[in-house]
């Protein structure tokens, strides 16, 4: 990182010795580059209807541009929400560096709460992208990215070069009168994991900010390529694994605690899949460049395989599943996993309609988590993981299920539950974690933003204008809390934190899709032709 004039900061992860200069210099006065492609609608990013009338310079309490660019009068809860976003916004030295994950003024118990998370930020930044304000996006990138270099432990052990910080904060010393950044990498976390997903985010988001910019140079820079290879170095390295399913610890994403999602979970495998994918069209074929881009279309065929056909339930493959033989040996091997039909949970049989589908949470060896996990599905989606017949049917689930799956306030983390002895040994009897509570089957407005991707990249954007209704009619009025308990997600989290800000950038992203859906190519990825393996048509498509 020299060439910018960055230095490795030491075990503490302090950036309070680096110049700010550095980044004005180097890549914030950098001239853009103004790229004019043929893109399909799907693929489209909003650069081209905000870059000419994009003000720079504006005052943080200036009407959004979105809003300017429709005719029809915004709900006022908008206003709301971009007042309450840009109180969230953290400055370095001037410089805007990333938003808090709430400030909520109606408590003292601050915790972990006034940091900048990676994931967190995802809605914030998007927010900020199709409202025309690219640079607080380019200033987090950044930032993270030379925290990233900085020397991680957990105890006596070191972490990988890849992995990026889960949160971020900034620290005055008031004796030299600095600030400075303090990350934590996980060792600071509940049971001390460090943040898998955090990486695939930052890969993702500095794709969206190149389409939704045009700016190239951010993603070329030497700096931003080196990130991108420590991170899937992480992924890509060869052992002892025998699928191309990444392999993770409990609580390594937003479920961050206990929650029987060890192994092979959706959420991580639909990220990994993605970022390989974003990373794919930015990387360029120099040096190691062209080693690394080979590793991941190697790895792209396998996990495309291995996630349409086994991660993949529909009615006639629950039915296969029940009909299972086990002790399977050999190459012709019908239940690869040896999975145990008694293992298949009552609730799913009812659960699963003629017509619809879903990925299910996890597979493993003699292991199938049937839990449907609204993140891993709907990202499975945007990325186009999920065929496009996989895709309808994941929307058809969600419509047939809606009192389940949505109900009162979107959107169920997972369904269903976990409850009783089941509760007892896969949490731990986690007090926060308590049935149709937190990541146990509460509802989470920030998956609305996801939801409302998928909605659109599917061309079902009513599905989704239906979830901002239910928002519309609460959020506002229960003080953009961070998440609902109850079955069909009726009341406030016991321990939800209010002005919870992903709560509110997810709703403004939401808002902004339906808006102009050509926001959706900043965060859609076309099917992969060259991708597609050979599987049978989907059972939720019958011939009626």
């Amino acid at each position: 990182m020299e060439s910018l004039g960055l230095r490795a900061v030491g075990s503490h992860c302090s950036l309070s010795e680096m110049d700010d200069l550095d980044l004005n210099r180097a890549l914030l006065d950098r001239p853009r580059l103004k790229i004019e492609r043929k893109r399909s609608f799907d693929e489209r990013s909003m650069s081209e209807l905000s870059r000419h009338d994009s003000p720079r310079g504006r005052s943080v309490l200036d009407t959004p541009l979105s809003s300017a660019r429709n005719s029809f009068e915004p709900h006022p809860m908008m206003a709301e929400a971009w007042e309450a976003l840009r109180r969230s916004m953290v400055f370095f030295r001037g410089l805007p560096v990333g938003t808090l994950a709430a400030v909520d003024n109606t408590t003292d118990e601050v915790l972990n709460y006034d940091q900048v998370f990676v994931r967190d930020f995802v809605p914030s930044a998007l927010a900020f992208l199709m409202n025309g304000e690219s640079d607080i996006v380019k200033h987090f990138l950044l930032k993270t990215l030379q925290l990233q270099d900085s020397e991680k432990r957990v105890d006596r052990f070191k972490l990988g070069k890849g992995v990026m910080p889960a949160s971020f904060k900034v620290s005055h010393d008031p004796i030299r009168e600095t600030d400075h950044l303090v990350a934590d990498f996980g060792e600071t976390a509940i049971g001390r994991v460090a943040p898998v997903d955090s990486g695939f985010w930052w890969i993702i988001l500095l794709r969206a900010y190149t389409k939704s910019t045009g700016d190239l140079t951010l993603s070329e820079t030497p700096e931003c390529q080196k990130g991108m290879k420590l991170i899937l170095s992480l992924c890509l390295a060869e052992g002892f694994d025998t699928f191309p399913t990444l392999l993770c610890a409990d609580g390594c994403s937003m479920i961050d605690r206990r929650m029987g999602v060890y192994g092979y979970p959706i959420e991580i495998q639909a990220l990994f899949y993605m970022a390989l994918r974003c990373a794919l069209s930015m990387l360029k074929p120099d040096g190691d460049g062209r080693e690394c881009i080979e590793k991941i279309t190697k790895r792209l065929h396998a996990l495309t395989f291995h996630m349409r056909n086994y991660f993949w339930l529909d009615y006639q493959q629950l039915n296969d599943i029940y009909r299972y033989k086990t002790e399977e040996y050999s190459h012709t091997a019908v239940n690869k996993f040896n999975v145990m039909p008694d293992s298949i949970p009552d609730w799913v049989f009812d659960f699963m309609p003629l017509r619809g589908g879903y990925f299910v949470g996890n597979v493993g060896p003699a292991h199938m988590d049937f839990r449907w996990f609204a993140l891993g599905n709907c990202v499975s989606i945007m990325s186009s993981l999920a065929t496009p017949d996989q895709s309808m049917a994941i929307m058809d689930l969600l419509e047939h299920r809606w009192d389940e799956l949505v109900g009162e306030m979107p959107l169920k983390i997972c369904y269903p539950c976990l409850e009783g002895h089941e509760w007892r040994i896969v949490t731990g009897c986690d007090p926060k974690n308590t049935r149709w509570s937190y990541h146990n089957g509460g509802s989470w407005p920030v998956l609305l933003w996801q939801l409302t991707a998928a909605c659109i990249k599917t061309g079902r954007p009513q599905i989704a204008r239906r979830a901002v209704d239910l928002i519309e009619s609460r959020l506002h009025r229960d003080c953009w809390p961070e998440y609902y308990d109850g079955k069909l997600g009726r009341y406030v989290g016991k321990q939800a934190r209010k002005y919870q800000t992903w709560s509110i950038a997810g709703y403004l992203v939401a808002k902004m899709l339906l808006e102009d859906p050509s926001h959706i190519g900043m965060i859609s990825l076309e099917e992969d032709k060259l991708m597609k393996p050979v599987i049978k048509r989907s059972a939720s498509w019958p011939q009626l």
